[in-house]
């Protein structure tokens, strides 16, 4: 496999005589950045199963309750790519620990919470906290080796962590409730914080002054695209509340629109950009941010659909629907021990395009045939599950192929809002159909024969429309990808920007 771009022999051959040669010599960084990603994973999904105790607890609306979650979504997608920034000019390392420092704050201050309105404070900081903790713990396992394949199984070990985590996290927390208050849920973060502050500071070392960079802050660029991220991911809540009917989610959808736009004209007018546009036109970055884009969009719609197909259309249980989904689960936790030989199979191309189009496959099977019997929803839960663990690694592994060493956290930021993103967007565009299409109140359980019949019409439209946007993007990152395999990637990425990049 390739060496990184944008790294010259002599500096990619010491590096290699220093990196660990083994995931084992560096198992401490790695137990430090799995406990990051664990974070990320395991906190809304335990969360969810406390909302009814806090609500009672707490004496909180509906809208508050939303908010507890949403507060620290919108605020972990919105600054992503500030702190990634951020973090390339003045160290990622050192923005991490920050990070995991207030991350453990935060989630101690949960023991003192008496309102909503507090808890809603604490789960605000503890999305900033994310924001600066997440794209670092991608950014530090690609700079911790020098081989790609290292850096596959690295990255497909740490998100194997957090995807044990999203599984069991609903379990863990039901059980916890059960003997403890639902505090206790918010307070586990802070021993996970301890281990990862711990796994980072023994386990990587201090950033070299040559893999960042001393460009000035891009502020209107920050400014423009949290604005941008942050309406981008408001809008779904607001169709799916208000309904497509509503002024206020046309509204915010629109806004999103124009600060994309002026983000775009700043990042290509700036002469320190945030984000470097030519940088994420390279073929291995625009290639992988696609297939990423598409796996969002159709995990996020197809949970969604079904999870509504499966109570509200066939009339499962909770318990029952919830099993229903283990399908998708299995595979997501247990297919990592095949990403590593998949790709050594196929190389790493070939593996991320691979894996998307499975993706596409399965949300189409779902689309044309989830209607006709539970057998087909599970075979689009697995298809789609198993592209997903693919896509997932393999895809981000070749953003940060693809950028310059001081520019790997921003890109890595970069991945998680495309998925943050098109996963808002998919959640707006069923909702939407399923307002336009479904006549009545959805939540009722005796639907008469004509209701039924429009939510089956809603749910293959929504299907199928997610299908087509994200078969365009797998698509559109194939026909990128035919121009890494012609040898465009092999020009360096720091090529690409010139001096402008350099230290």
């Amino acid at each position: 496999m390739s060496t990184p771009h944008g790294t010259g022999t002599a500096h990619a051959a010491a590096d290699l005589s220093s990196s660990p040669r083994s995931l084992r010599e560096a198992w401490v960084a790695l137990a430090g950045l799995s406990a990051v990603f664990l974070f990320e994973m395991l906190d809304n999904s335990i969360l969810n199963v406390a909302l009814p105790t806090i609500g009672r607890d707490l004496h909180a609306s509906t809208t508050a309750l939303q908010w507890v979650t949403g507060a620290y979504a919108v605020v972990f997608g919105g600054l992503m790519l500030a702190f990634g920034a951020i973090a390339d000019r003045f160290g990622r390392r050192r923005i991490m620990l920050i990070g995991l420092v207030l991350l453990g704050m935060a989630s101690l201050a949960t023991a003192f919470v008496s309102t909503v309105e507090q808890l809603i404070a604490v789960r605000v900081a503890m999305g900033v906290a994310a924001a600066m903790t997440t794209p670092g713990s991608m950014a530090l396992a690609f700079r911790l080796f020098d081989e790609d394949g290292l850096r596959v199984r690295a990255t497909t070990l740490i998100s194997t962590v957090g995807l044990v985590g999203l599984a069991i996290g609903p379990t863990v927390g039901g059980f916890v409730l059960a003997i403890a208050p639902w505090q206790v849920l918010l307070l586990v973060n802070v021993p996970i914080a301890v281990l990862a502050i711990i796994g980072v500071r023994s386990g990587i070392g201090a950033d070299l002054v040559a893999d960042l960079h001393r460009d000035p802050v891009d502020i209107a660029g920050a400014v423009l695209g949290t604005a941008t991220i942050v309406l981008a991911l408001v809008a779904p809540t607001l169709f799916v509340n208000e309904g497509a009917g509503s002024w206020t989610p046309w509204a915010t959808a629109a806004a999103a629109v124009v600060t994309a736009v002026l983000f775009f004209l700043r990042e290509r007018t700036a002469r320190y950009p945030l984000l470097d546009l030519r940088l994420v036109a390279h073929p291995l970055v625009s290639s992988g941010l696609a297939f990423k884009a598409a796996a969002g969009l159709a995990t996020a719609g197809l949970g969604y659909l079904v999870t509504l197909q499966l109570q509200l259309d066939w009339g499962w249980t909770p318990a029952l629907a919830a099993l229903g989904m283990l399908p998708q689960v299995v595979v997501l936790v247990a297919g990592g021990a095949f990403v590593n030989p998949f790709v050594q199979r196929v190389g790493l191309e070939r593996a991320a395009w691979l894996s998307a189009a499975a993706v596409v496959v399965g949300l189409a099977f779902y689309g044309l045939l989830g209607r006709f019997g539970y057998v087909w929803v599970a075979i689009a839960l697995v298809l789609v599950a198993a592209g997903m663990r693919v896509v997932g690694v393999v895809a981000g592994v070749n953003v940060l192929r693809g950028l310059p060493k001081n520019r790997t956290t921003v890109g890595a930021a970069l991945v998680d809002t495309a998925t943050e993103v098109t996963s808002g967007v998919a959640i707006a565009v069923t909702g939407t159909i399923l307002a336009a299409l479904f006549t009545g109140d959805i939540a009722t359980s005796d639907w008469s024969t004509r209701q039924t019949a429009e939510f089956q019409e809603a749910v293959t439209i929504a299907g199928l429309t997610l299908t087509v946007v994200a078969a365009a993007l797998v698509g559109w990152g194939i026909v990128r990808t035919r121009r890494v395999t012609n040898g465009e990637a092999a020009v360096s990425a720091d090529d690409a920007i010139g001096e402008k990049t350099t230290a």
